[in-house]
């Protein structure tokens, strides 16, 4: 496993579909995760400091964990299957493991709250994860439509800020 914050979080024009780009700590590699508006909105709030009147899921989530007397120990994006990410959440309460299955947008937005760490299995690294399309619940592409990962992290490297649209409340 490599460990990794998340580095970008943008607009894919060529699919309509956020992307979440995860760097390991070096900043040698980067993986790109196509995700939905609600994750990409949980994700950007959170990463603008943005305070809502009314928690909103993963917010509901983290105080669901804390309530419970749970600590997320760690999140890891495991395998990618028929084109769809995985993941998994590490937490412990009373001093015994708890696995939890999530989608990777899930993950993400809730480890940014608990302030947990993020990691992804090398493999995801390697070509093959160059071939990734986007998720079904990210919307839809043709298959024409999608870019390699290499091409998206050039992508995305070009966008301005106002290329990200607007995240409100």
């Amino acid at each position: 496993m490599v460990e990794v914050t998340v580095a970008r979080l943008g607009l894919d024009a060529s699919s309509s579909a956020f992307v979440v780009v995860l760097e390991d700590k070096v900043g040698e590699r980067a993986l790109p995760i196509w995700i939905g508006r609600p994750e990409a909105e949980a994700i950007a709030a959170h990463l603008n400091g943005v305070k809502r009147e009314r928690p909103m899921t993963h917010d509901l989530a983290q105080q669901i964990v804390l309530g419970l007397g749970g600590l997320l120990r760690r999140v890891q994006v495991t395998k990618v299957h028929d084109g769809t990410y995985h993941a998994e959440l590490h937490l412990t309460r009373g001093g015994q493991p708890v696995l939890v299955d999530a989608r990777p947008s899930d993950a993400i937005a809730l480890a940014l709250r608990l302030e947990a760490p993020i990691f992804v299995a090398e493999s995801l690294f390697s070509d093959e994860a160059d071939e990734v399309i986007p998720d079904a619940d990210a919307g839809t592409a043709g298959e024409d439509d999608h870019l390699s990962a290499e091409e998206l992290k050039r992508h995305l490297a070009q966008l301005r800020p106002e290329d990200f649209g607007r995240f409100t409340p």
